[in-house]
């Protein structure tokens, strides 16, 4: 199993140092390797937000950053972990960039049966909420296992400090768990209905000269029961049929 984890820190200092503790605690669970990846020491350039990536395809994108680079790091792992300090209350910039050049994914979704979680790094207030927004773009881009806030402020005391290791603890085994499950899961009816209504409003209001489109028409979902094979039980198959019915 691979792992990639993306770091949207400037220094190598507690966020980073919190990534490398929990990946060294996933492997020891089992046969995983892992990369860091420091989001500063790749060229990322802030979306414009011409739409091109989304009506036409990525491929159109003007800027030329390694945003291509990165995308190929996800898809050639198993395991996604997004890390970031606390920043005014916030992801940090890096990661808000970063997030923001992968925007087409969220329109074209294609990262089924990988496991995102992440870990958050603040000094006093509100890592949990940002740990809440990284846990939807989790469920968002694959399946999301529940992210952790630690607590980093110096001096870290030693008690301080074994919290949060019992925390990655935890963290690593809920993920290692997550990881060796060889089979997608079955989706929530929340999944179901904007699976179900995102397509409804593709058809509708897009056509052949849209990229959301035809990637719908080409992975069949226009027909389909959900963005891959799914066996849905009784109540989610009527529900599903309801939610082809909704015009958006």
């Amino acid at each position: 199993m691979k792992v990639i984890a993306f770091v949207g820190s400037g220094r190598k200092k507690h966020t980073y140092l919190a990534t490398e503790k929990f990946l060294r605690k996933l492997q020891l669970l089992g046969n995983v390797e892992y990369e860091i990846v420091n989001l500063c020491d790749y060229n990322l350039e802030i979306c414009k937000g011409c739409s091109l990536c989304l009506n036409k395809g990525e491929e159109l994108c003007p800027l030329q950053d390694d945003r291509d680079v990165l995308f190929e790091k996800i898809e050639n792992s198993d395991g996604v972990v997004f890390s970031t300090p606390n920043y005014s209350f916030n992801i940090s910039g890096l990661m808000k960039v970063f997030l923001d050049r992968f925007g087409f994914v969220f329109h074209r979704p294609r990262f089924f049966g990988k496991t995102f979680t992440n870990i958050v790094v603040q000094g006093v207030y509100r890592g949990n909420q940002i740990v809440k927004y990284l846990n939807f773009i989790g469920n968002a881009l694959g399946t999301n296992v529940k992210g952790s806030c630690l607590i980093s402020r110096e001096p870290i005391s030693a008690k301080r400090q074994k919290k949060n290791d019992d925390i990655l603890e935890k963290h690593s085994k809920r993920y290692y768990k997550h990881l060796m499950k060889k089979e997608l899961p079955t989706p929530s009816i929340f999944e179901l209905m904007i699976f179900r209504t995102s397509r409804n409003g593709i058809k509708q209001e897009l056509n052949e000269n849209f990229r959301d489109f035809t990637y719908y028409r080409e992975k069949g979902w226009f027909e389909s029961d959900f963005y891959y094979p799914v066996k849905l039980n009784f109540l989610k198959n009527l529900l599903g049929k309801m939610f082809d019915k909704i015009k958006m």
